[in-house]
C-alpha cells in the first residue's frame, strides 16, 4: 500500500490498491468480483415493460393517490378493517377508488410483483409410540419455504442497495503504508480473503448470514409458535442490514413447531433435532449445486456476475448453536473442550465438519467410537450442513451480544455474584442514589422490583455498574467486574483494531486470573459456564467475519415482529402457516412497489439531492436530538471535519433573569465574580461592571452535534448539556422535576480523541451577555470545576477526582459554551455502605469525592481505554 491522495471513496487508484474517504486505505486480497457483461436489473427490466403495455408507473392503481391509499391498507389494515373502510359511504362516495371492496383490492394488490414465491412441503414424521392397533404413529407437519438463491438474487440485485454493495474482499488499514489493519464489514475481515482463493478466479462470493429463532405468536394465551429462517448476504454493509425496514435481511422459510406427539417425551428432543436438520436440508438444497457451480446474476449495479452463495455466519443462540452443531448444551458448539473444562482459559481445537461427519457416519453404521462421546454429539446422522459447498459451520457460529454478554454473563452471572456479596437492600440503595445523566435509565426503586428483564435494563445496568461497586465489594471482586465490563464494550465497538481486540484478550485474561476471588468468597463452586467459554472465541469470529454489531442476535427478534406476529395476526389463527405467507408476500409486493417508485424517482433526478430527517425537535425540550428550532452559537475555528456545532434554542426558556435568581434557582453562587473576571479577560474595554441589577437571558440546555466517532457508528455525535432549575409541582398531577445542572468535559474546543488535557465541570447557568456589555455573539456557560482527573483507580479502572475550592468557595468560572466538550457522568465515592440521605437529585451537592465514568457510553469508553 502506498501513500496516495484521499480519492473519491470506492475509487481505484492502482491495480490492487484502492484509497477510500475518511483516511482508509484498502488493499484488494484476491481478484473477484469481475463483471462478465452489462445487465438489466429487476426495475430496469419492470420499467421496460410497464412502458411496453403502455401503463403507467401507478398502474394497476388508477393514480399516486390511489396508490398512496393501497400502501396504507396494506401497511395499516387488515382484511376486516380494509373491507369496512371501503364500504363507508365517505369513502365510496368521495375517493371513487377502483375497488370497492377487500377482494377486488386484493385482486389488485396481487397483480403486483413480488419476490421468490412460497412453497409448502408436507412431511410426515413417524413416531416410537403407538396406537391402540399397535401401529406406529405418525404427526404431519409443513415447510414453508423459498428458494434461497432466488431470495439472494433479489438482495444482491437491489439497485438501491448499490452504494452499500461490495463484491470483492480487502484489507483495511488507517495508514498508508499497511501497517495498523482494521475490520469492520465482512468483506474487511479473513473469510472472505481466504474463501476468495478457493473459486474460480473473478467469482463473487456471497457470504450468507442465516439466522433461526422460534418465536411465540400467542399473547397471553394458547401456544402457538414459529420457527422462521432469515438470510442475508454479507455483500451487504452491515448498517443497511441492520435497518429492518430496508428489508436486507429476508425470511425464507418457516421450520415446523409442532409438538411431535408421536414420540415419548425421552426420544423427543433428538426428534425434533432430527426434524430440523431434515428440514433445513431441504430449505437449503439449492445452494449446494449454486455454491458449487456459480449462478449468473444481475447485480446493483446492472453487471452481470458469477455468484458463489455459501454459508458464512450462523446468528443464533447458544442452544440453537448446540442443535445445529449436533452437539449436547453442555458442549461448546464451536470446539472441543471437555464438559468440565469451560471455565479454564484453554486454546481448545475447533470442531471440523468433516471429522464430525465422520463420526455420525460411523456411528449410523452401528460403530461406537470414541469421540462421539468425547465431543458430546447426538446421532443427528444428516445433518443440514454436511454437504454444503466450503463451508464450515462451527466457525459460522458468530457472537451473540444479547444472549451471551449482556443477558447471560452480565445480569444472569456478574450481577448476580455482586448480589450476594453487597446484598440485595445496598444494591438497590446505591442504584437510587446513582447521579442523573441525559439518556441515562434511573431504577428509581432499585433492581430487586424489576420482574421483566429486557436487553434494554442490562445494558443500562453496565452503565453505572463498575462505579456502583466500589467499596462494596472487597478490590479484587472489583477488578472482575471491570474486567467483564471492559470485554462487553470492547465487543460492542463497529469497528476492530489490533489495539481493541488486544484489549478483549487483555479483559478475558484478567477475569481469569481474579476469578477465583468468588470462590474463596464461596460464591461460585466452579466457572464450568458456557457462555462464559464462548467469550474465547469472540477474537476469533471478529477476525473471520467482522464487528459483531452485523450478527446481533437483537436484529433476528426484531424481525419476529415483521415476518411472524404481524403475520400471524393477520390470519384467523387456523392453519395460520399458509395465510401468514400469503400475507407477507403482499406485504413484500407492496414494499418492492414502494421501493421501485423511490429508485424511478431517484433515475429521474439530474442530481443527488441530500434529504435530511426532521426530528421535530425542540431545545428547550428534554428531547434527544437536535431538531428546527435550534440555532448554531459560535465554535472555535478548527477544520470542517472537525467541526462540532453547539446549538441554542431560538429563544431562551428564561428570558431576562436576574442575578439573584440565578443565585438561588441555580445554584450559581459566584456568578458575579466569575462573570467580572471573564469580562476583564475577554473584554478588557467594557466600561460597564456587572452588577446584582443586570438580568440575563437563560437556556435550558446546549445540544452538542459531533463528528462521527467511526469506532461506535456512522452517524454525528449528538449531546445535550443541561442546566434547568429545580420546577415545583404544579396544579392538578402536573409534576415537579428537580434540577439538572449536568456535568461537562471541558477542552480548547477540538473534539479530544482522549481524557489527555480534559477539565471537568458542573454547568449551573447557560446564559448570554445583554447589550449593554457591548456585542458578544458567544454564548456562555457558568461552570463549576472539579480537580483535575487523577490516575485510574487500580481496582475500578475509573479516575477519581472532587470539586475544586478556592479561598473556601467552589471554584468557578465563566467559559464560552463551545469549550463544553461533550456532557460526563460522575460516580460518587460511596464506600461501603452508601448514605441513606443520598438521592439521584442531591448526591452531586452531598457527596465530595467522585469517579468519571467511563462506561457511561462507548464515546467514554473509546476515550478512556483506547489511545
Amino acid at each position: 500500500v502506498t501513500v496516495e491522495d484521499v480519492a473519491d471513496e470506492g475509487e481505484v487508484v492502482d491495480e490492487g490498491e484502492v484509497v477510500g474517504g475518511g483516511g482508509r486505505y484498502f488493499k484488494q486480497c484476491s481478484d473477484g468480483g469481475w463483471a462478465l457483461q452489462e445487465g438489466e436489473t429487476e426495475f430496469e427490466r419492470y420499467r421496460k415493460y410497464k412502458e411496453g403495455m403502455g401503463e403507467d408507473e401507478w398502474a394497476p392503481f388508477c393514480d399516486e393517490e390511489e396508490w398512496g391509499l393501497a400502501e396504507w391498507l396494506v401497511k395499516s389494515l387488515g382484511q376486516t378493517r380494509t373491507d369496512e373502510f371501503l364500504k363507508l359511504p365517505i369513502t365510496r362516495n368521495r375517493m371513487q377508488a377502483s375497488f370497492h371492496n377487500n377482494r377486488s383490492f386484493l385482486k389488485k394488490v396481487d397483480e403486483l410483483p413480488h419476490g421468490a414465491a412460497w412453497s409448502c412441503k408436507k412431511i410426515s414424521v413417524q413416531g416410537n409410540r403407538t396406537d391402540e392397533k399397535g401401529e406406529p404413529l405418525h404427526e404431519d407437519v409443513e415447510l414453508w419455504m423459498r428458494n434461497p438463491v432466488e431470495c439472494i438474487k433479489d438482495l444482491i440485485g437491489n439497485p438501491l442497495f448499490k452504494d452499500q454493495m461490495v463484491y470483492t474482499p480487502a484489507r483495511a488499514y488507517t495508514d498508508s503504508a499497511g501497517l495498523h489493519r482494521v475490520i469492520d464489514d465482512m468483506w474487511t475481515a479473513d473469510w472472505w480473503c481466504d474463501m476468495q482463493k478457493k473459486v474460480p478466479e473473478g467469482a463473487t462470493i456471497a457470504p450468507i448470514i442465516l439466522a433461526t429463532d422460534k418465536t411465540s405468536l400467542s399473547q397471553f394465551r394458547g401456544d402457538k409458535t414459529a420457527y422462521p429462517v432469515y438470510l442475508s448476504i454479507g455483500n451487504i454493509a452491515k448498517e443497511k442490514r441492520r435497518q429492518t425496514s430496508a428489508r436486507a435481511t429476508v425470511l425464507i422459510g418457516y421450520l415446523p413447531s409442532g409438538k411431535l406427539d408421536c414420540f415419548t417425551p425421552d426420544e423427543r428432543s433428538l426428534a425434533n433435532y432430527r426434524l430440523f436438520h431434515h428440514c433445513m436440508s431441504l430449505l437449503l438444497q439449492p445452494l449446494v449445486a449454486a455454491g458449487e457451480d456459480g449462478v449468473e446474476m444481475v447485480c446493483a449495479d446492472a453487471l452481470i456476475r458469477r455468484v458463489y452463495p455459501i454459508l458464512a455466519a450462523y446468528v443464533a443462540d447458544f442452544p440453537e448453536q448446540c442443535l445445529v452443531a449436533c452437539c449436547k448444551e453442555n458442549r461448546c458448539p464451536k470446539c472441543v473442550v471437555a464438559a468440565d473444562e469451560r471455565g479454564d482459559p484453554l486454546d481448545s481445537p475447533m470442531r471440523d465438519p468433516a471429522v464430525i461427519k465422520g463420526i455420525l457416519e460411523k456411528r449410523k453404521t452401528g460403530q461406537h467410537p470414541a469421540e462421539f462421546e468425547e465431543f458430546g454429539l447426538c446421532t443427528v446422522y444428516a445433518p443440514f450442513w454436511a454437504n454444503l459447498p466450503h463451508s464450515n459451520i462451527f466457525l459460522a457460529f458468530t457472537p451473540d451480544l444479547l444472549h451471551q454478554l449482556h443477558k447471560g454473563i452480565f445480569k444472569d452471572h456478574l450481577v448476580k455474584w455482586c448480589l450476594d456479596i453487597v446484598g440485595e437492600e445496598e444494591m438497590d440503595a446505591r442504584f437510587k442514589a446513582m447521579p442523573d445523566y441525559p439518556g441515562l435509565w434511573h431504577f428509581k426503586k432499585g433492581i430487586s422490583m424489576v420482574k421483566q428483564w429486557t436487553g434494554t435494563e442490562h445494558k443500562e445496568m453496565q452503565r453505572v455498574f463498575v462505579g456502583l461497586l466500589a467499596g462494596a465489594v472487597p478490590s479484587q471482586v472489583l477488578v472482575v467486574a471491570q474486567a467483564l465490563l471492559d470485554f462487553s464494550y470492547y465487543a460492542q465497538l463497529r469497528v476492530h483494531s489490533t489495539e481493541s481486540l488486544n484489549g478483549l484478550e487483555s479483559a478475558l485474561a484478567i477475569f481469569h486470573a481474579n476469578k477465583d476471588v468468588l470462590q474463596q468468597l464461596d460464591i461460585r463452586d466452579h466457572f464450568n459456564i458456557p457462555k462464559l467459554h464462548q467469550l474465547s472465541h469472540y477474537v476469533q469470529s471478529i477476525l473471520l467475519f467482522g464487528a459483531t454489531d452485523g450478527f446481533n442476535s437483537e436484529l433476528p427478534e426484531r424481525l419476529h415482529i415483521d415476518f411472524a406476529k404481524e403475520a400471524y395476526r393477520a390470519s384467523n389463527k387456523r392453519d395460520y402457516e399458509e395465510q401468514m405467507a400469503l400475507w407477507l408476500q403482499r406485504q413484500e409486493a407492496v414494499f418492492l412497489r414502494g421501493s421501485y417508485l423511490n429508485w424511478l424517482l431517484e433515475q429521474s433526478q439530474s442530481a443527488p439531492t441530500n434529504f435530511t430527517r426532521d426530528h421535530g425537535y425542540d431545545s428547550d425540550s428534554d428531547s434527544e436530538m437536535e431538531g428546527p428550532n435550534t440555532v448554531p452559537v459560535n465554535t472555535l475555528p478548527i477544520l470542517p471535519e472537525q467541526r462540532t456545532v453547539h446549538s441554542l434554542a431560538k429563544t431562551p426558556a428564561y428570558p431576562q433573569r436576574s442575578v439573584q435568581h440565578l443565585v438561588t434557582a441555580h445554584g450559581a453562587s459566584m456568578f458575579l465574580p466569575a462573570l467580572k473576571l471573564f469580562l476583564r479577560n475577554h473584554m478588557p474595554h467594557a466600561i460597564i461592571t456587572p452588577g446584582l441589577q443586570d438580568h440575563f437571558d437563560v437556556f435550558r440546555q446546549v445540544v452538542i452535534t459531533a463528528p462521527p466517532n467511526p469506532l461506535i457508528s456512522e452517524s454525528p455525535r449528538q449531546w445535550r448539556v443541561r442546566a434547568t432549575p429545580e420546577v415545583l409541582p404544579g396544579h392538578g398531577r402536573k409534576p415537579g422535576s428537580p434540577a439538572k445542572s449536568d456535568m461537562a468535559l471541558t477542552s480548547n474546543g477540538i473534539q479530544p480523541r482522549t481524557l489527555e488535557g480534559m477539565r471537568v465541570g458542573q454547568v449551573r447557568v447557560i446564559f448570554t451577555l445583554p447589550r449593554q456589555f457591548g456585542t458578544y455573539s458567544r454564548a456562555l456557560a457558568y461552570i463549576e470545576w472539579f480537580t483535575p482527573l487523577r490516575e485510574p483507580d487500580r481496582s475500578s479502572g475509573l479516575h477519581q477526582l472532587s470539586r475544586s475550592t478556592r479561598r473556601l468557595h467552589r471554584n468557578a468560572a465563566v467559559i464560552h459554551v463551545d469549550e463544553i466538550t461533550r456532557p460526563c457522568h460522575l460516580i460518587p465515592r460511596m464506600g461501603q455502605a452508601v448514605d441513606r440521605g443520598w438521592t439521584s437529585a442531591n448526591v452531586y451537592e452531598s457527596a465530595s469525592d467522585f469517579y468519571l465514568n467511563s462506561f457511561i457510553d462507548l464515546d467514554t469508553f473509546c476515550m478512556s481505554a483506547i489511545d
